[in-house]
């Protein structure tokens, strides 16, 4: 079954980046993206839309829909 924390996680780490530098990127509060990535929280629509934004890669991508980064 597809884990999207631990999938947010392996696109962050891939890109060299922290936490906190994400959750600046996409103006929320690193708590907030922490939950993201341990799976206490799931992201709006919206800051699914920023996240993709942000890492440049498909939503599709980012929900663990297609394979391919960027469509």
């Amino acid at each position: 079954m597809f884990n999207f924390a631990e999938h947010l996680k392996l696109i962050r780490k891939s890109k060299g980046l922290t936490q906190s530098k994400v959750a600046r990127g996409i103006d929320i509060s690193e708590r907030i993206y922490q939950g993201y990535e341990s799976g206490e929280g799931k992201p709006s629509f919206d800051n699914i839309i920023a996240l993709a934004d942000f890492f440049d890669i498909t939503t599709d991508y980012l929900l663990g829909r297609e394979d391919l980064k960027n469509g």
